[in-house]
């Protein structure tokens, strides 16, 4: 058996057998299967696909190239959630301290950047001193003893997918519903979780493009998470436009903060407040929905979630004075407001090209070895089916420098599209799978 042949063999759409895919995984772990090769094989199953009975194995082979936790002990549930990824999604930085809030644990281990998606970890490192690589011992004693945790993916933690993440990014191959399932259910399974909330971005900013697709991802996830013996319930949510307002890292931990202390965008909170009624559902603490609503929506007003937030920054090392006084947080350079060249009903806020545009100004990364500049960023200041008039404030853009202001202009003005006659919103959820 080697690699090569494996290669040979998806390459001509054949299937891998358990034992193939275990000697590839334990291979490229080993760092025995060099970048080409595993880049090679990534492309294969991007254009060929994979079959569940492959992808079940993978994600298992994928989980068991390290050390799998056990929180069963420290927590009486450990709930997680996860996106999979879309464009101003920081999500995590809301729905987890108010879910902690509520008296449901919760260890959650992230990822950075992929393609034109944002990373919570590159977000909240925004942060002065906010430490996410976290030793196993120090990410067990935050769970117990604080009930919140925030943190890098442990290199013993599925080590296997921290190398195939980093490579799909810059390798064209994020886009495949095998890898992304294997990738986010390995990781879960590795890290301990008992019961999972999926949210599975769907549209022009997502990797899943369409409804069909992201019902077939979540299927294939819920399944696996069956097979493994968690509980786990997808949310299908859009991206066709970024979520909230902000793009770019300090600016979406400015947002994060705002929604928590009351005054974020409207998308955003009701979508916060959903993904984390679902988590309270499936973690026990609530009977149904609507009681889980109650709940949420309780802590926040109470200003919990904020408390708990402050909290996961000080016991993680970061300088709450960054959360207090957000002025402080990083600026660009160049900050320039964008005004609308035309008046009209917004029908498109096309979440791609802003997502790209972040990459290329710096938000996230093009080569795996590129540095974040958590400074640089978009503010899109209104939504699809809003009315805007022309000369009114469209976008406001957070630049490196006056070149990368004014690419970055001129290619999101070309994301916006206007009608004369009235657009519906866009809705913020498709459906539940579980």
């Amino acid at each position: 058996m080697n690699a090569v042949d494996i290669i040979i063999k998806k390459r001509d759409k054949k299937e891998l057998s358990e034992a193939e895919i275990n000697y590839f995984i334990h291979g490229l772990t080993k760092n025995e299967i060099p970048d080409y090769q595993v880049s090679a094989w990534l492309m294969t199953i991007l254009l060929n696909g994979m079959t569940d009975e492959e992808t079940k194995n993978l994600t298992l082979a994928m989980a068991n190239s390290g050390e799998i936790l056990d929180l069963s002990a420290v927590v009486p549930i450990e709930v997680d959630k996860h996106s999979t990824g879309g464009v101003g999604d920081k999500t995590t930085l809301v729905v987890e301290p108010l879910v902690a809030a509520c008296g449901l644990p919760v260890g959650k281990m992230s990822g950075r950047g992929l393609g034109f998606s944002g990373g919570t970890l590159d977000k909240i490192e925004s942060i002065p001193g906010f430490r996410t690589s976290l030793s196993q011992d120090e990410f067990v004693d935050l769970l117990k003893n604080k009930g919140l945790v925030l943190a890098g993916q442990s290199g013993d933690l599925a080590p296997a997918d921290g190398i195939l993440y980093k490579l799909r990014d810059v390798t064209g191959t994020v886009q495949s519903i095998p890898l992304i399932a294997s990738s986010v259910m390995s990781k879960k399974i590795a890290g301990g979780a008992q019961a999972i909330v999926l949210d599975v971005k769907v549209g022009n900013g997502a990797f899943m493009r369409n409804l069909e697709e992201a019902r077939q991802l979540s299927q294939l996830m819920v399944s696996i998470g069956k097979l493994s013996g968690r509980r786990v319930v997808a949310l299908l949510s859009d991206m066709n436009q970024p979520l909230g307002n902000a793009v770019g890292n300090a600016l979406e931990v400015k947002e994060a903060i705002s929604t928590l202390k009351g005054s974020g965008p409207a998308d955003f909170l009701e979508h916060c407040l959903t993904v984390a009624s679902h988590m309270l559902v499936i973690g026990e603490k609530a009977r149904d929905i609507v009681t889980a609503r109650e709940i949420v929506e309780k802590a926040n007003k109470d200003g919990l979630g904020w408390e708990k937030f402050r909290s996961l920054v000080i016991n993680q090392g970061g300088d709450v004075t960054y959360v207090d006084q957000p002025e402080k947080m990083p600026l660009a350079p160049v900050i320039r407001e964008i005004l609308s060249p035309c008046s009209g009903y917004l029908n498109e806020i096309n979440a791609k090209v802003i997502g790209e545009t972040s990459v290329e100004m710096g938000a996230g990364r093009i080569k795996k070895e590129d540095q974040i500049d958590h400074s640089v960023g978009i503010i899109i200041h209104h939504k699809v089916g809003d009315f805007v008039k022309n000369g009114e404030p469209l976008f406001t853009i957070h630049a490196k420098d006056m070149n990368s202001m004014e690419n970055a202009r001129d290619r999101i003005l070309s994301a916006h599209m206007w009608s004369d006659s009235k657009c519906e919103p866009l809705p913020l959820f498709y459906e539940v799978i579980q």
